[in-house]
């Protein structure tokens, strides 16, 4: 790879600006000054660094977030904050976005990458990746709306959904709920709620096919998958 498209692709700059740090004299590659920005590199074996720090360049990044409340699964929005801007600049450089959507009232669960194959992979409607919430409902949920859900409902605008999996957690007069489905419509938890006559008070997503919310990431807080995870999402690609 030539140098200047990896400093390009690691976001230090334009074509123009690589240019001119490069002609600063501040990248070496191996210790040795590197003005030219033809001279090719090898990411995997030549150390590369900029005014003295190493650059590490990885092709692809995948991060697993806890989203908060108030912050839209966006890479850029002009008026509300977007979960990129959750990010530290060393990974926000990579460019990643997040693999579908979270409401911005919505926690919980979010993968973002810059793996465009594998985000196309995780929600493509063929390939059925299960996606599980916690949710608290206003009123009580009872076995008819587990077998409703069964059978699927259907929702405002006449679409029945595919089967959910409800599994009632505590009954009362507020009841704590998780919902697995295999499809990803507009507000779907929502709205399936609403039609059973029962509103969502909070909804959290805690897996997404075999990733599951690492519970010890507080809100807003994020980290990189694991190997054992990426390759556990990979799979997903041959089933």
């Amino acid at each position: 790879m030539r140098i200047d498209k990896l400093l390009a692709n690691l976001g230090y700059g334009s074509r123009k600006e690589v240019k001119d740090l490069l002609k600063s004299g501040v990248v070496k590659v191996n210790d040795q000054t590197v003005k030219n920005g033809k001279e090719q590199v090898d990411p995997e074996k030549d150390t590369v660094t900029l005014h003295g720090e190493v650059i590490e360049y990885k092709e692809y990044i995948y991060l697993m977030m806890n989203k908060p409340q108030g912050v839209i699964s966006a890479t850029e929005d002009h008026y509300e904050k977007t979960v990129i801007d959750l990010l530290e600049m060393e990974d926000a450089v990579y460019s990643p976005f997040p693999v579908g959507r979270l409401d911005k009232d919505t926690e919980g669960l979010l993968l973002l990458t810059n793996d465009g194959q594998l985000a196309h992979q995780l929600l493509s409607p063929k390939k059925h990746v299960p996606k599980t919430y916690f949710a608290v409902i206003d009123q009580e949920v009872t076995d008819a709306d587990v077998k409703a859900f069964q059978e699927g409902v259907t929702l405002d605008d006449g679409y029945v959904t595919k089967p959910g999996m409800l599994k009632i957690l505590k009954s009362g007069i507020r009841s704590d709920i998780e919902l697995t489905i295999t499809e990803g419509k507009f507000h779907q938890v929502k709205r399936m709620f609403e039609a059973v006559g029962k509103k969502v008070v909070y909804l959290q997503r805690i897996s997404m096919g075999p990733l599951r919310l690492d519970e010890s990431l507080e809100l807003g807080e994020y980290r990189e998958l694991t190997d054992e995870e990426i390759t556990a999402i990979k799979e997903v690609n041959t089933k």
